[in-house]
């Protein structure tokens, strides 16, 4: 069996939306990132990053990071066409999971959520947060733009990986009542209304 390694209300509910979207068999293992839980040697021993997401597959060998994992479940179980079929629209979705990961994650919402690592005075918190918020908001309308491109809802023709990442940063969005362009709240009401999400936010304690 599986093991998931992920913490409610992360990066990782992304993931967690795809191997339930796939109806598959898997272990969870709760990481406290806050409380060290990622620093603990055998953790570390799976994922020397100390992060999360982390998916150990049945053979032992450890997938981690976002983009990566979702990937692989997607060529994996290609009939449940978690990505595009078109070549050019399957590197866009990557293209869009990347840019989801590294800048609105990685460089917005850590400003936000992690001050200290950017703030070198206590009085610079305001203005590093501030920061993040903008970084956030600028990504977010690169995604509204390519919402705009789609008849429904979706990233894409249907729901894929790039939903799941998108997902989890307007999550975000909407718990720290950070406003949001209107394509992406319909993106993420869309998504609050699919069963499968509703599920994984209810098993990590959450309610939309």
């Amino acid at each position: 069996m599986m093991t998931f390694y992920m913490t409610p209300g992360s990066c990782s509910t992304g993931i967690h939306i795809l191997l339930e979207e796939l109806e598959l068999v898997f272990s969870a293992d709760v990481l406290n990132l806050p409380a060290g839980d990622g620093q603990k040697p055998e953790y570390l021993a799976i994922n020397p990053k100390g992060t999360i997401p982390t998916l150990l597959l049945d053979d032992g060998t450890a997938l981690t990071e976002f983009t990566a994992i979702a990937w692989w479940l997607a060529q994996r179980y290609p009939k449940r066409q978690l990505l595009p079929a078109d070549a050019v629209a399957q590197a866009k979705a990557l293209e869009i999971v990347s840019d989801v990961t590294a800048n609105i994650h990685g460089q917005g919402y850590t400003r936000i959520f992690t001050t200290d690592r950017y703030a070198l005075r206590a009085s610079d918190a305001d203005a590093v947060v501030n920061q993040g918020k903008v970084l956030v908001q600028k990504g977010l309308r690169r995604m509204a733009d390519h919402l705009a491109t789609t008849e429904g809802p979706w990233c894409f023709e249907h729901f894929t990986i790039a939903d799941a990442a998108l997902f989890y940063v307007e999550f975000w969005a909407d718990r720290i009542d950070l406003s949001m362009p209107e394509a992406c709240r319909k993106h993420f009401q869309a998504m609050c209304a699919r069963p499968v999400v509703k599920r994984v936010l209810m098993e990590e304690g959450y309610r939309v």
